[in-house]
């Protein structure tokens, strides 16, 4: 789906009183570069405040011009998804966010009014795959393209949403690199392109024959979809009887911690993974076994 057709969405999907604010939303976010994944995300959570608003009595947020009330009236609603919806943390951080957009970026509202309470960070190790489970993953994924769309990840640490971006133009075999367009934060950035996965890249693009994109959809030229990557690594996962709860965002934290455990600077992790800071990319060494592994427990010296 492209931002075009999105705008053409939302009118049959809401009642005029919430596509006018949701339309403004979209087109704000896609000037200031925003993913569509993300307008698609902030597009539902603003309309679930409206919808709060509505049952307030108020029907229009332009006419809610005292800071105060509108402070108080996104209070209420972030205590409402958390303590009724039970919602989680992640959650109330992107209905938060998506709401302070529209007032800060679109209504132009002042960002003292707004500074609402965000929820404590939890503070979660990533799930992450043994060489063996990864291994298995691949061993389980008979179809050429479906093998060749999971190694790309797991070999390039690449999020499932700069997957689906990759052009063919992208996959650099003379300096066996494949080059990030736009990844997160709108970065371009440089990352692995492994020996094993350029076979299986060549032996896909013999059979499949894509046009624009390295993986399409049904239709020439079209992206491949984030759903369908979701399914191929689900189906594999059940194949191979792994208990962890895996995603696709598993396979990058899977490929960051394998770096880390074969010797490889953090530094350079951090620049393969696209992080801004390093800190992002220092809880590796929390899910990191080499270390553990060297140490004895005491037990054993009894």
């Amino acid at each position: 789906m492209s931002y075009e057709s999105f705008y053409k969405k939302i009118p049959k999907l809401y009642p005029k009183y919430k596509a006018i604010h949701l339309i403004a939303l979209v087109k704000k976010l896609e000037l200031y570069r925003y993913a569509l994944n993300t307008a698609q995300i902030y597009t539902s959570m603003l309309q679930k405040y409206l919808d709060h608003l509505y049952r307030k009595g108020y029907q229009d947020i332009r006419t809610i011009e005292d800071g105060q009330l509108s402070k108080t009236l996104l209070e209420q609603y972030l205590f409402h998804i958390v303590s009724v919806e039970k919602r989680s943390d992640s959650y109330q951080n992107q209905a938060l966010n998506a709401v302070k957009f529209y007032l800060e970026r679109v209504l132009e509202r002042d960002y003292c009014y707004y500074n609402v309470q965000r929820p404590r960070k939890k503070e979660r190790l990533p799930v992450v795959l043994s060489t063996g489970e990864i291994k298995s993953i691949f061993t389980n994924t008979r179809n050429i393209k479906h093998k060749a769309i999971l190694m790309t990840i797991y070999s390039a640490g690449l999020r499932i949403g700069e997957l689906i971006n990759l052009e063919i133009k992208d996959i650099d075999s003379k300096r066996m690199l494949i080059r990030v367009v736009e990844g997160k934060g709108n970065k371009d950035r440089n990352t692995l392109l492994s020996e094993k996965n350029l076979l299986i890249l060549r032996e896909y693009f013999k059979n499949y024959r894509p046009k624009k994109y390295l993986f399409e959809g049904e239709k020439e030229g079209m992206k491949y979809s984030r759903t369908s990557v979701s399914k191929i690594l689900k189906r594999a996962v059940i194949k191979s009887k792994i208990q962890k709860r895996v995603t696709v965002h598993t396979l990058r934290h899977s490929f960051a911690t394998h770096l880390l455990e074969n010797g490889v600077d953090l530094r350079y992790i951090q620049s393969l993974l696209g992080h801004n800071s390093s800190m992002t990319t220092q809880i590796y060494t929390h899910v990191s076994t080499k270390v553990v592994r060297e140490i004895q427990s005491p037990l054993d010296n009894l």
